[in-house]
């Protein structure tokens, strides 16, 4: 069974830097793409970056700059460098995916969530 593990979460100063990473576990055929989203208390969940298969990447407005995305499909790994991190980076952070599993057909997936706070 097919499952996204997150890490690298934290607290981190304004200014600061983290680094997530994704990874799905299990029989993983094909990933078409990957995302991060995020959701702060009291607002919605919200795109922050996506990835392709072939690389393409693109990001929410209000994390260009500062944030990048990367992907290492080989590994079924998805990577999120954010730098120049704002109290309002604060969220829970989750890892997103289509991909086709072993046994069955493309699906989407999450994972639980990372907490990345902001804060001095």
């Amino acid at each position: 069974q097919v499952q996204l593990v997150e890490s690298g979460g934290g607290l981190v100063q304004p200014g600061g830097s983290l680094r997530l990473s994704c990874v799905a576990t299990g029989s993983v055929v094909r990933i078409n793409f990957m995302n991060w989203f995020r959701q702060a208390p009291g607002k919605q969940r919200e795109l922050v970056a996506h990835i392709s298969y072939d690389g393409s990447a693109n990001y929410a407005d209000s994390v260009k700059g500062r944030f990048t995305i990367s992907g290492d499909y080989a590994k079924n790994a998805v990577y999120l460098q954010m730098d120049s991190l704002k109290p309002e980076d604060t969220a829970v952070y989750y890892c997103h995916a289509y991909l086709r599993p072993l046994h069955d057909g493309y699906t989407e997936y999450w994972g639980p969530g990372t907490q990345v706070t902001v804060d001095t």
